[in-house]
């Protein structure tokens, strides 16, 4: 048989067996081992006159059927030329176990950089190489739980709690492959505490303190554009971050999202703001690229294409620091917080009463503005009720512009560098 993804995937271990190998056709040598509880790895097997070797190349999780039989074809074609992969592995795990933990971080990172797309990996190496820097002289048997939680609590006060799980999640990638490796057995990293409760996220919204010191932290880039334009308008992140010239029409004063581009497959127009508008019209145009944001066409499939914007992690980052820094000169402190609270914070504030500081907008308008097929326009209701509150929403962004940038102006002087945008010519 030969070991394609389609086979892999549907094969099981017989019956009354703890373990089973199956060997390749095409590829002498190169199997794929299964064990009793569903474990499936990808091996070798040779022989060095009397002995037989048997190597691992890594579970069916980490690779697919294409990168193990090229790992294996790799690997085998050494052997032919009298190389011993496992012995050499043995030396090399040897070596490497009396080297500290920030010698060991590039063999970790050159195996995931084949596996992990390059801002996945961008961040990973980041975090490994700064945010862990402390405990690079430490040999990885040494370090204990008690400094990796010492470090996180350090990455929490400086970059942010959403920052410090990521760093979390990235040293954990790594303890998980050293232990696989032989380089040590425990990993450090569990039992440490996550800096953000997930299961509070979906109840977040920003303070209007928050918010204006989120807007001022902002760069002046793609990301921070993007930004702007997630709290002016509400949208979801990937419908701003891949919007296209030929989806806005600055005369009307709209962005037309085909349902296409949309969550609930529901065409939907977003009237834009004085503010939204400035900053659309202020976006240079790319030569030979409809998208508004990223650098240029991605290799792949037309989905990847239309993209626009990457890098997300990365820029938050950099956002994340910027606001730590920004609010600790106020003598406050801004909770963590992800993106799409940014379109929770409007839809509350929206819906406050006046005296509670919010603009008193009614929820079937608020729905409409968010493109929600929920409340007012579900099941029957939205049969019949097939308004699109267009005035209605209108009124409900321009309100929402006027009280963002009020906001964003209190205690920055004039604010015209932020209310005030240049017109682009031609649009």
């Amino acid at each position: 048989m030969k070991l394609t993804q389609a086979n892999t995937d549907r094969t099981a271990l017989p019956a009354g067996k703890n373990e089973a190998i199956l060997f390749d056709d095409d590829l002498p040598g190169f199997g794929l081992r299964l064990r009793e509880g569903g474990a499936k790895r990808w091996i070798i097997q040779y022989s060095l006159g009397a002995k037989q070797r048997r190597m691992t190349l890594g579970s069916t999780k980490e690779l697919n059927a294409s990168e193990a039989r090229a790992a294996a074809k790799k690997l085998l074609a050494k052997i032919a030329l009298g190389h011993d992969p496992v012995a050499e592995k043995a030396e090399r795990i040897a070596k490497a176990s009396d080297a500290p933990f920030g010698d060991i971080i590039d063999r970790f990172l050159a195996r995931q950089e084949v596996k992990l797309r390059p801002s996945s990996y961008g961040a990973t190496r980041r975090y490994l190489k700064e945010r862990w820097k402390p405990l690079h002289a430490l040999h990885l048997r040494n370090i204990s739980r008690a400094d990796v939680s010492n470090v996180l609590g350090k990455i929490a006060r400086m970059n942010g709690p959403i920052s410090a799980d990521r760093a979390r999640a990235a040293l954990s990638t790594f303890f998980s492959w050293a232990i696989g490796e032989g380089l040590c057995d425990v990993n450090p990293v569990v039992g440490t505490n996550k800096q953000v409760d997930g299961k509070k996220s979906r109840k977040r919204f920003l303070s209007d303190r928050e918010l204006a010191i989120v807007w001022h932290s902002l760069p002046a880039s793609d990301y921070g554009t993007i930004l702007k334009l997630l709290i002016l308008t509400g949208q979801r992140r990937e419908e701003i971050a891949a919007l296209q010239w030929s989806e806005v029409d600055l005369d009307a004063r709209l962005i037309n999202l085909p349902d296409a581009r949309t969550k609930n497959g529901q065409p939907h127009d977003v009237p834009l703001s004085k503010p939204a508008l400035a900053i659309l019209r202020s976006q240079p145009a790319r030569v030979g690229r409809d998208l508004l944001f990223g650098d240029g066409p991605r290799a792949g499939n037309d989905a990847e294409r239309l993209a626009g914007f990457q890098g997300w992690s990365k820029a938050k980052d950099a956002l994340d620091e910027a606001i730590v820094k920004a609010a600790s000169e106020k003598g406050i402190t801004v909770g963590a917080w992800v993106l799409h609270d940014l379109r929770r914070t409007m839809a509350t504030r929206m819906a406050d009463s006046p005296e509670d500081g919010g603009l008193g907008i009614l929820p079937h308008v608020i729905e409409a503005v968010l493109n929600h097929i929920s409340g007012h326009k579900a099941g029957v209701a939205g049969v019949y009720n097939r308004s699109s509150y267009s005035a209605e929403k209108k009124a409900a962004l321009e309100l929402w512009g006027k009280h963002v940038m009020a906001l964003a102006t209190e205690g920055h002087g004039d604010g015209q560098g932020i209310v005030t945008i240049p017109a682009r010519a031609g649009k």
